[in-house]
C-alpha cells in the first residue's frame, strides 16, 4: 500500500493510538508518581511502615501498572497498524521493542508482590527479623526502579522509531513528530545512562526526561483521537 493512500483500517488503528496514549497517561503517573513517590522513601523501616500502612493504596498502584501494560499492548498494535505501510521493517522493529518494554514492566509490577509478601506478617516469615523483612522488602522496590530504566531504555527506542516513521508518513505534523523523535531519543538515553552511571540520576531529574515525552504523548494523543491521521498530499497543501 501507498503512503498517500490511508486504509480505513489505519484511520481507526490511528484513533485507537490516540486514545490510548490519553488512557495510559493518568494509570502511569498516580502509580508511579502519586503511590510510589508517596510511600518509598530511602529508610527501609519508614518505607516498610508505609507500604503496610496504605497496603490498599499500595495495591492500587500494582493495579494501575497492569492497567498502563495493557493500555501498551492496543498503542504498540495501532501503532504498527498505522505505521506499517510507511515501512514495514522498520514497524515492525519498533513494535518488537515496544513490546519487550511492556514485558519488562510487567515483571517488574509483579515483583512489587514480593514486597507485599515480604511485609505480609504470615507464619512462614517469623523465623526472620523485622529489620530483615523490612531491608528485604526495601531491596524488592529497588528491583522496580532499576527494572523501570530498562523498560523506559526499550521504550526509547521504540518510541523514537515509530516517530521517525510518524514523520516520513506526515501523517501528523512533522514539528511533532520531530519533537516526538527527540522526546523518545532522550528518555532513551538517559534511561542507559541511569543503569551505567545511577548517580546521574541525582542530577538529571525526571523533569528533563519525562517532561518531553509526556508532552508529545499527550499532544499527538489529542491530535489523532480528534483529528486522526492525513494523507501526505493534504499535508503538504497545509
Amino acid at each position: 500500500m501507498a503512503i498517500d493512500t490511508i486504509d480505513p483500517s489505519q484511520r481507526t488503528a490511528a484513533r485507537v493510538v490516540g486514545l490510548t496514549y490519553l488512557l495510559a497517561l493518568p494509570p502511569a503517573i498516580f502509580a508511579e508518581f502519586v503511590v510510589l513517590g508517596r510511600l518509598i522513601s530511602g529508610d527501609a523501616a519508614e518505607t516498610a511502615r508505609n507500604i503496610v500502612a496504605h497496603e490498599r493504596l499500595f495495591r492500587l498502584g500494582i493495579a494501575s501498572n497492569l492497567s498502563v501494560s495493557t493500555l501498551d499492548v492496543i498503542l504498540i498494535a495501532a501503532l504498527y497498524v498505522t505505521l506499517k505501510p510507511v515501512h514495514r521493517g522498520l514497524a515492525l522493529l519498533a513494535m518488537l521493542w515496544r513490546m519487550i518494554e511492556t514485558a519488562t514492566l510487567v515483571g517488574i509490577t509483579l515483583n512489587d508482590f514480593t514486597a507485599l509478601r515480604l511485609l505480609s506478617g504470615v507464619d512462614y516469615l517469623h523465623t526472620f527479623e523485622p529489620e530483615r523483612l523490612q531491608v528485604l522488602a526495601r531491596l524488592a522496590m529497588s528491583a522496580h526502579g532499576a527494572g523501570y530504566n530498562v523498560g523506559l531504555f526499550f521504550a526509547g527506542l521504540g518510541s523514537t522509531v515509530f516517530c521517525c516513521l510518524w514523520f516520513k508518513s506526515g501523517y501528523i505534523p512533522k514539528a511533532l513528530a520531530v519533537w516526538g523523535v527527540i522526546a523518545s531519543a532522550l528518555m532513551g538515553a538517559c534511561a542507559f545512562t541511569f543503569i551505567v552511571f545511577p548517580e546521574a540520576a541525582k542530577v538529571i531529574t525526571v523533569v528533563y526526561y519525562g517532561a518531553p515525552i509526556f508532552t508529545f504523548e499527550l499532544t499527538a494523543g489529542l491530535w489523532m483521537a480528534l483529528r486522526g491521521i492525513r494523507s501526505p498530499e493534504v499535508a503538504g497543501s497545509a
